[in-house]
């Protein structure tokens, strides 16, 4: 019986890609290194800082880890809140899986009080009973910690739950917490990528996700989902 959804944040609940690649770049600078395409950029929301830079500059950069975290979040602090577009579909998909029961959480390498901020700026802070950021954890997905914290505070069983994210590395942190996983398109990540990775559902976008959940608690064939 699923009882909860944890949801990832960057691309899979709102796009915050402008106000990332503006600190990124902002931190690759302040580094003495030549800013990133935004296309490279993109690719790596949804990763900890540290993997951004090691993709982004290469192991040149490995001992300049600290100070570019410091730049980002500096930069962050200043721009990133404005910057950040919760997309139109989260509150009503957000509406329909309280109404149907179950409990709702966010797990992102996103700094939990930006998230939070965020989640009350769009009244929306009322719905997700647990939030795990960035700084809650020593180590980033894809290991589950952030996940399996989250369960903990949902006190939920992992095979109970749904983790919904729009990247590899989140598929990866739900099978390495034991959780069902279903993939959402609204980030950079194409369908292709899940294919090595177990998936319950692949969502063109969140508007499906609610139809889906009530077919599954209803007892309904998942065969039937968009994994097909």
């Amino acid at each position: 019986m699923l009882r909860a959804v944890l949801f990832d944040f960057d691309y899979t609940l709102a796009d915050s890609s402008p106000g990332i690649v503006e600190c990124i770049n902002a931190a690759l600078v302040g580094l003495g290194l030549p800013p990133a395409p935004s296309e490279r950029i993109r690719t790596t929301i949804g990763v900890s800082l540290p993997e951004a830079l090691r993709r982004l500059a290469g192991e040149r950069a490995a001992g300049e880890t600290e100070e570019f975290v410091r730049l980002f979040v500096q930069r962050a602090d200043q721009v990133m809140a404005d910057q950040i577009r919760v997309y139109p579909c989260i509150r009503p998909v957000v509406e329909e899986l309280r109404r149907q029961g179950l409990s709702l959480g966010i797990v992102s390498t996103k700094f939990r009080r930006r998230i939070e901020a965020i989640l009350e700026r769009e009244g929306l802070d009322h719905a997700f009973a647990v939030v795990v950021g960035g700084e809650d954890v020593a180590l980033h997905k894809p290991d589950p910690s952030g996940l399996l914290l989250a369960l903990a505070g949902l006190e939920c069983p992992p095979l109970e739950a749904l983790y919904v994210g729009d990247t590899a590395t989140d598929a990866e942190a739900a099978s390495r917490a034991g959780i069902p996983f279903a993939a959402v398109l609204s980030g950079v990540t194409p369908r292709e990528a899940f294919a090595e990775h177990q998936v319950s559902a692949v969502f063109a976008d969140l508007r499906e996700l609610p139809g889906w959940t009530a077919c599954l608690r209803s007892g309904g064939d998942r065969a039937g989902s968009p994994a097909r």
